[in-house]
């Protein structure tokens, strides 16, 4: 449900494999609209696949077919008679525990979120990190964001490796389709300003919920976003406070290049002069920028991780779409 940026992206990474079938796509859009979207993207090309739409079905080279619905919330869609396994809500505005229910009752046999929670539900993940926490029973699943993916790997690493007392956070992040492109009324005074002229300062649900990943860090992690005039492409900016002031710039380096070789679908270290349009299609939650570490007064050490807030987070989806696959192949039906 929702065929916006994370549900494109997690077709076109989906038709990539041999085993996931988009059965059904729910959007409040035209599907004629939709599919020429899907074919022709702003940021990411062309789609390199033939994919046809007949009858209000998506048909990729004759081999996978996916009828297009179009369904407004959560109920709207008898998932039951598709079959489906798992519904994937990528409208990013229908997150709590009621809307996942929702879905759960016309049919689906598990919900998971592309955003963080609006409240308590059976599991946040953050693949890297507690992915092997998942079960069988669990029917309610958030994926996190792209920011809370990237910025727990970092919080999770650094402390293992050094102690991390207190952390800051900013995202910078590229600009959403929820902003306006010119000046307009809207839900507040700052987010009524133009993302395309802008640098616009917004809050982040992240440090309300790294908790749930990292216990330890509840109350100890703050920070802010700022919306940028870019389209996609974005970082987070963490300084770090230590127990002890002698963790040096290159002694953060070498935890998060030995990460990066420990998880390289997930960690990418990188000393190469990169912007933020060098992490376009890039699939990795977190591109670490070894060049911009920089070691502060006492015990404080900045850091700046990127990361596509697009394509990296719907390749993560994929991941939980598969691990929760392999749950029911290993146990019976899940």
């Amino acid at each position: 449900m929702g065929f916006g940026r994370i549900g494109r992206n997690l077709y076109r990474l989906a038709s990539e494999t041999d085993d996931v079938h988009i059965a059904a796509i729910s959007d409040i859009g035209s599907p004629e609209i939709l599919h020429y979207l899907l074919q022709r993207d702003s940021i990411h090309g062309s789609f390199k696949h033939a994919v046809k739409l007949e009858n209000n079905r998506l048909e990729l080279e004759d081999r996978r077919s996916a009828e297009m619905i179009s369904g407004v919330a959560p109920g709207d869609v008898p998932w039951g008679d598709y079959g489906v396994d798992l519904v994937v809500d990528a409208t990013g505005k229908y997150s709590r525990k009621a809307h996942m229910e929702a879905h759960l009752e016309a049919g689906a046999r598990r919900v998971l979120l592309s955003t963080l929670p609006g409240d308590e539900i059976d599991r946040l993940v953050v693949v890297g990190l507690n992915e092997d926490t998942i079960t069988r029973e669990d029917r309610m699943v958030s994926a996190g964001s792209s920011t809370t993916n990237a910025v727990a790997l970092m919080l999770a690493i650094i402390d293992r490796a050094f102690g991390v007392e207190q952390a800051l956070m900013t995202t910078i992040h590229a600009y959403t389709s929820d902003q306006p492109l010119a000046d307009t009324a809207g839900k507040d005074f700052r987010s009524s300003r133009s993302a395309a002229e802008n640098i616009i300062p917004n809050e982040s649900p992240t440090p309300q919920w790294i908790g749930t990943i990292l216990p330890r860090f509840t109350g100890e992690l703050a920070g802010i976003a700022l919306n940028v005039p870019v389209a996609d492409g974005s970082c987070a900016d963490v300084t770090f406070r230590f127990r002890t002031a002698d963790i040096t710039a290159h002694d953060v380096n070498q935890a998060m290049v030995a990460a990066a070789d420990k998880l390289p679908e997930i960690i990418e270290a990188t000393s190469d002069p990169i912007v933020s349009s060098d992490v376009i299609g890039n699939r990795h939650s977190l591109i670490f920028d070894l060049r911009a570490t920089l070691k502060g007064a006492g015990r404080l050490v900045k850091t700046l991780g990127w990361y596509d807030n697009g394509w990296g987070h719907a390749a993560r989806l994929l991941d939980l779409i598969h691990a929760y696959a392999r749950l029911g192949r290993n146990g019976g039906p899940s």
